[in-house]
């Protein structure tokens, strides 16, 4: 295996796409892995594509308990950000002679399979399965759980559902960015949520309406009259949603070719990888074709409005 740098980019690419199978990767789960409740899994990548996974970890839980775990440095076949490498500590020294994806594809279908499989916002699934593309395997055909769902209904009060700051809330150590860690993490996160409201897991992987209930009313006037602004991260109906609303936008369920602005929720559950988001991929998708549409984080337009700047500035032409 060769690494090159990219001049100018301060990125480093892993050369070679196929890295010797380590001889402790197992195919198949075995053991206690034959009957769970359900797994959780989660996954680091080595830049912006969600393809480039370069750890995963995988946590059976049965009967709230922990009975299995899986974890493996991956060969992204990919080059490696800084940014990220900042993040989760993993740079291409570590995945040299690691599996690629293709090579534990089995071990992580043989997990994942058949089962409920929880991760912390779907950005894990979008991740497998985009790998799951880029190494031409097989779909993974299992039934997803986002916990980011199951703690916003369990624990509404919270200001953020994020995985760090709910495992200081629940007492739960943890070890932010390790793939392991944090698939353990975001197991507890729904045992908890189990004890706590007395829901079931079947009860939670009963479908909900993802964009909550109706939209608030928008004020008769306000610095957004004549904006249709959509919410990435937050249902409609939340308290964002209303203060849009005062704010005089007209708060709709999903970004269109008639959307004026993507708000982007403190509260969102996608982290660095928002953009990743069908939403925001949208919007940027919007934007390349002519649209005037406008991303712009909750932060950033509650401190612009909080500046008093002129009405007139945040009217639609």
């Amino acid at each position: 295996m060769q690494l090159s740098k990219r001049a100018g980019h301060g990125m480093f690419r892993v050369m070679n796409v196929v890295a010797p199978l380590k001889a402790d990767v197992t195919v198949v789960p075995s053991g206690a892995a034959s009957s769970v409740d359900f797994v959780v899994v989660d996954v680091e990548t080595a830049c912006s594509r969600v393809s480039s996974i370069c750890q995963i970890g995988i946590v059976g839980f049965r009967n709230g308990c922990e009975v299995f775990t899986y974890e493996t440095l991956v060969d992204p076949c990919d080059e490696f950000s800084p940014f990220n490498t900042r993040i989760h500590g993993i740079s291409c020294d570590h995945v040299l002679g690691q599996p690629t994806f293709g090579h534990i594809h089995a071990t992580v279908d043989g997990h994942l399979s058949g089962r409920t499989t929880v991760a912390h916002s779907f950005f894990d699934k979008g991740a497998i399965a985009a790998a799951c593309r880029v190494h031409r395997r097989e779909m993974i055909e299992t039934t997803w759980l986002d916990s980011v769902r199951v703690a916003k209904r369990a624990w509404p009060e919270l200001a953020s559902h994020r995985l760090n700051v709910l495992t200081r809330f629940l007492g739960v150590r943890h070890k932010h960015h390790d793939a392991l860690s944090d698939a353990r993490a975001a197991g507890m996160v729904l045992v908890k949520a189990i004890d706590h409201t007395g829901i079931d897991l079947a009860g939670w992987l009963k479908p909900t309406n993802p964009r909550g209930g109706a939209a608030p009313k928008a004020a008769a006037a306000g610095p957004l009259k004549g904006h249709r602004v959509a919410i990435l991260g937050a249902p409609r109906d939340a308290s964002l949603g209303h203060w849009l609303a005062e704010l005089g936008a007209r708060v709709v369920a999903s970004v269109g070719t008639t959307s004026t602005m993507l708000v982007i929720s403190r509260d969102q559950p996608f982290g660095r990888f928002a953009h990743a988001s069908a939403p925001y991929r949208r919007a940027q998708e919007l934007r390349q074709s002519g649209s005037a549409i406008e991303i712009v984080t909750e932060d950033d337009l509650r401190t612009r409005f909080s500046l008093d700047a002129p009405v007139a500035a945040y009217m639609v032409a």
